[in-house]
This record gives structure tokens, C-alpha cells and sequence, in this order.
């Protein structure tokens, strides 16, 4: 059965969290989740995010904090030049990683309140951004464990007094689902981001859900407040968007390529979500 995987995280023994680097190949993970906060700077690289029930375009520098057991991966862009030169740096760490009481002390009274909004995902924009990311290179390049941990909460502090951020999903938060509502909810996304650009079918989302359809439409809109039919439509939207920016597709090739099977429906769900056409969107906003 397709499912969200669970991955299992084990820093080096002599540091309490990890700081890894990835290349193009790490941008091939599947949708997965983890007990541990993630926070993953893009150095380079585009295409498409996942976090939970949100999904959104991603691009050079982009930086995001997720909280535990949220399901993501980063999608390149398909057939994009650059792919072969992205690259990311990735901070994963345990609610706990410098104790169990650490980060109730009220001079970290700011970082803790960081970690209850980021259940949904959060991403930091603009000066932050760019502060932030020049702090992670130099803690990527830190040798020292003690530096390492001091540059890390310098970054959580940062971020936690930032005001440049948004939020990616206020509706859905991963943390507090339980976890047979994790079980269940996680293969059904991961099941959208592997598919929703074939034939999408809600008898076979409702069977990884172990659910009846209709049981599972009511279960699908009380845990996402979207429906599923909504969702789909929402998820392929946004990839012809991003289509039809970086690409000299044609609109019916994108229509196509984005699971739409009729152009009309293409035109009338995109104008719906987002007030242009597809041919003024890419007037608007394409970079060819």
C-alpha cells in the first residue's frame, strides 16, 4: 500500500541533532514524516512543496520550518536545467534534543511559542531570510559540536522573533491529530502528491483510508476542512501555475500535464482559484 513513509533519524554520536547537506538526489525523497522539527533552507533549486494538506511553489533560498510528524517532501521541477545543481541544507532535530525541561525556561520563552506554530509549517520571507541563510552556512560549515548547537539556537531565536513569516497550513495541524488519524490521513496525501497529475480515484483513496466513500469524504473535509475533490483541483492548479511561469509549455499541454482531461474545466477551475485565465496568468506573472 502506498503510505507516507516514517523516517528514522539518528545523529552522530557526539551531537544531539543533525545538519546535513543534500544534492539533487535529495529532492528524490518521497513523501515522508519524523518526530523531529525540520528546518530546510532550498541553497538551489525549483519546483513544487508539500507540508501536510499544503502545497505551494518552491525556488532558490526558499526556508521553512516544519513542525513534528508533518508528511513533506520538496518535487523538482520537472526536466528544469538547473536541477542538476540543487541543493539544500537540512536541520532536523527532537522536540527534547537538549532536554526535556530545556526549552521551558522563560529566557526561551520566544522559541518555544516558534515551536507551537510551526505544527502546520511556517515560511520565513524576506530580511529574515536572508539573515537566516548566511547563519545556516556557517553553521553547515562549523566543525565544532558546542559552536554548532550555539549557532542553532541563535537561528531558532531569529526566527522566533522574526514577523516575516507564513504560515503554509492554519487549517491542518499535523501535532495534533492522533496518531490513528496520522495513520490514516498520511498514505491519502501521499497518495495525491504521487498522483494527482494521472486519474485521481476516490474509491481508491477511500480503500487506502479503509474507509467507504462516502465515510471517507466526511472524514477527508472534518481533518482538512477542504474536500478531497477540492484538494485535487487545488493541487493541480497550483502545478499549471508554476507551469505556466517557468515553462514554454502550451496551455493545453499544461491543461494535460496537470490531470485536467478537458481544457474548458482547466480554464474555468483556474480562473476560479486564481481571478485570471491561464493565458493572463503567464502574461502576467511568466518569466519567458
Amino acid at each position: 500500500m502506498l503510505k507516507a513513509t516514517y523516517e528514522v533519524l539518528q545523529p552522530a554520536g557526539n551531537h544531539s541533532f543533525l545538519v546535513r547537506s543534500f544534492g539533487k538526489a535529495g529532492f528524490a525523497a518521497p513523501y515522508h514524516f519524523h518526530p523531529e522539527y525540520e528546518l530546510t533552507w532550498i541553497v538551489k533549486g525549483s519546483g513544487k512543496r508539500y507540508a501536510g494538506s499544503h502545497m505551494a511553489g518552491f525556488s532558490d533560498g526558499d526556508l521553512v520550518l516544519l513542525g513534528p510528524h508533518v508528511p513533506h517532501c520538496w518535487k523538482l521541477q520537472p526536466d528544469a536545467k538547473s536541477s542538476s545543481a540543487a541543493r539544500s541544507i537540512v536541520i532536523q532535530f527532537t522536540p527534547d534534543f537538549l532536554g526535556n525541561d530545556f526549552f521551558s525556561k522563560p529566557e526561551l520563552h520566544n522559541i518555544r511559542q516558534l515551536f507551537q506554530r510551526s505544527g502546520g509549517g511556517i515560511q520565513f520571507v524576506k530580511k529574515t531570510r536572508a539573515l537566516v541563510q548566511e547563519q545556516l552556512m556557517g553553521l553547515a560549515a562549523e566543525k565544532n559540536s558546542f559552536r554548532q548547537m550555539i549557532r542553532l539556537l541563535e537561528i531558532l531565536q531569529q526566527l522566533a522573533v522574526s514577523k516575516e513569516y507564513t504560515q503554509l497550513d492554519r487549517q491542518w495541524q499535523a501535532g495534533e491529530l492522533s496518531p490513528a488519524d496520522q495513520a490514516r490521513i498520511h498514505p491519502i496525501f501521499a497518495y495525491l502528491v504521487e498522483h494527482f497529475r494521472q486519474e485521481v480515484s476516490l474509491d481508491k483513496a477511500a480503500a487506502i483510508a479503509g474507509m467507504t466513500p462516502n465515510a471517507f469524504c466526511k472524514y477527508f473535509k472534518r481533518i482538512t476542512r477542504k474536500t478531497f475533490i477540492e484538494t485535487v483541483i487545488e493541487y493541480r492548479v497550483n502545478y499549471a501555475a508554476q507551469q505556466l511561469t517557468q515553462s514554454d509549455k502550451t496551455i493545453s499541454d499544461i491543461c494535460f500535464d496537470s490531470g485536467f482531461g478537458d481544457v474548458s474545466h482547466f480554464y474555468k477551475m483556474f480562473k476560479a482559484k486564481m481571478q485570471l485565465s491561464p493565458l493572463q496568468y503567464r502574461q502576467q506573472f511568466g518569466a519567458l
